[in-house]
């Protein structure tokens, strides 16, 4: 396969797809004296930055971090001081990969396929959290909505792509753990692929578009795809 045929552009998110958001679990023990509250303050952040796009505001996803992680705070009864935020805001720039990513982009792109990202954090300079991951040099560009200021599902965010690359909504594939995302990406007009890292899955609801591609992880999606483009 040549990067002529018609396999599409790979659109990968970032977060909790490529790199592992349990890293910031210690915060969370330690905070909470509960691992758990990780998913909350998560899930918080995903519906308050869908929020803002929804009320025509933004303010950068980071931003919107800290935010919500005092509102679980207070929430909880808990107390986050200034050291917790900078923690925080460290171990968010230095998550590691998930031990499937490298070998399934090293495949992607041996098969031609072209990879970008696109992620709800800001832009960020060298070197940026997929460079500490080791990640960076398998993708040709990278998008952050931070150009468009509108979070993920917002249909811009994955046209901004297509028209950046030079390309129509068809011809990419949105690659993500959140099925928030996959959906977005396909009423745009997109494909989408899933991977179901633990805490996400199908929802079976009527009219909730199915991903083209799903997959338990980034290895056997990687099959898949090159699978589906020959």
């Amino acid at each position: 396969m040549t990067q002529n045929d018609s396999a599409p552009i790979l659109v990968f998110d970032v977060n909790e797809t490529l790199l592992d958001i349990t890293a910031l679990e210690p915060l969370f023990v330690r905070i909470f004296d509960n691992r758990s509250v990780l998913r909350e303050w998560f899930a918080q952040l995903i519906l308050y930055a869908q929020t803002m796009t929804l009320s025509g505001l933004y303010t950068p996803f980071g931003e919107l971090g800290v935010g919500t992680l005092r509102m679980v705070a207070s929430i909880h009864g808990a107390t986050v001081a200034d050291h917790d935020i900078e923690e925080l805001q460290e171990r968010m720039g230095s998550m590691p990969a998930h031990p499937d990513a490298a070998p399934a982009l090293t495949r992607l792109r041996n098969a031609d396929f072209r990879l970008v990202t696109l992620t709800n954090s800001a832009s960020s300079s060298s070197p940026t959290p997929l460079e500490r991951a080791g990640l960076g040099d398998f993708f040709e560009q990278f998008f952050s909505v931070q150009a468009i200021q509108k979070f993920k599902p917002a249909p811009e965010t994955y046209q901004h792509v297509a028209e950046t690359m030079g390309v129509t909504t068809s011809e990419l594939c949105l690659v993500a753990c959140h099925l928030w995302d996959t959906i977005g990406a396909q009423a745009a007009g997109c494909r989408g692929a899933l991977i179901t890292r633990p805490h996400n899955a199908i929802l079976p609801a009527a009219e909730v578009p199915v991903p083209d591609f799903v997959s338990s992880d980034l290895t056997d999606l990687a099959d898949q795809l090159i699978q589906h483009g020959r």
